[in-house]
């Protein structure tokens, strides 16, 4: 099975951010984690990339998705056969705003 190409536009501390990096690291795919809210021009490449301001959004192998949760992520994942089915616990929701994953 190949490794996939994974960049990651992404918030620090977002509930829908940490839930992509959980899922990303679950299936142990390496990817390019990309700050959109301390680097602008992240931020700016993700919106001319992805056609819309929100995050997270995920490249895959050169498919993006766009506004997506780490279910999401996880579901793309597994339906184009890039990882294996796996149990191994994640430690944070997958699919919760930063509103929700705050303490």
């Amino acid at each position: 099975m190949n490794t996939p190409k994974v960049i990651a536009y992404l918030k620090p501390t977002c509930g829908w951010s940490q839930g992509v990096r959980a899922v990303l690291n679950k299936y142990d795919v390496p990817f390019e984690d990309r700050d959109i809210i301390n680097n602008p021009s992240q931020r700016q490449e993700m919106v001319q990339r992805s056609g819309q301001p929100l995050s997270p959004c995920v490249d895959i192998d050169g498919h993006m998705l766009a506004d997506v949760s780490g279910a999401e992520v996880e579901s793309y994942l597994l339906a184009q056969g890039l990882v294996q089915p796996t149990d191994r616990p994640v430690g944070v929701p997958i699919d919760k705003s930063c509103e929700d994953a705050m303490p």
